[in-house]
């Protein structure tokens, strides 16, 4: 089946890449200390895998997602704002749907960085203080902030292709 769908589309169906990329260009900036890097997205049911990335400390502004959302930490930890748990390398998390949160890799994070596995079902919609919608990201999102960033750091904006099925 595979080989009739890359021979319709001329789309290769699998993805397999290198996840830690050795060329920092890959990561994109997502906010100030934090990238993400794209693994696979998934325009036709709406989501994406990626790694987060955070240097020292950062914090990805409050959010909900609409449908469920799976981590498992590579390298550091962070924790919720909302939760007094921790996720350190090796933690694996699942956040079900309507769960608001921010995240925050704290100063003190025992590594340099923190890498995250993470697989986004839907979108991510973040939320000021008193929970009204001030922005939102969805796959098609995602795709567009790539485009930019590899076509502004040379990749080229088709760069984000191979991720796109």
């Amino acid at each position: 089946m595979s080989q009739i769908l890359q021979q319709m589309t001329g789309i290769q169906p699998e993805v397999a890449i290198e996840a830690i990329p050795s060329d920092e260009r890959v990561w994109v900036l997502q906010a100030p200390n934090v990238w993400f890097r794209p693994l696979f997205f998934n325009t036709l049911s709406g989501g994406w895998c990626n790694l987060l990335r955070v240097r020292r400390s950062g914090v990805l502004s409050r959010h909900i997602h609409p449908a469920p959302v799976f981590a498992y930490v590579i390298k550091g930890s962070w924790r919720y704002l909302e939760h007094d748990w921790v996720a350190s390398a090796g933690t694996f998390a699942f956040e079900p749907p309507g769960e608001i949160h921010t995240l925050v890799v704290d100063a003190d994070n025992e590594s340099d960085e923190m890498i995250t596995f993470f697989n986004v079902s839907g979108a991510m919609i973040y939320l000021d203080d008193a929970g009204r919608q001030v922005g939102y990201e969805d796959v098609f999102n995602k795709i567009d902030m790539c485009r930019k960033h590899y076509r502004d750091v040379g990749l080229g904006e088709d760069y984000v292709d191979q991720f796109i099925r």
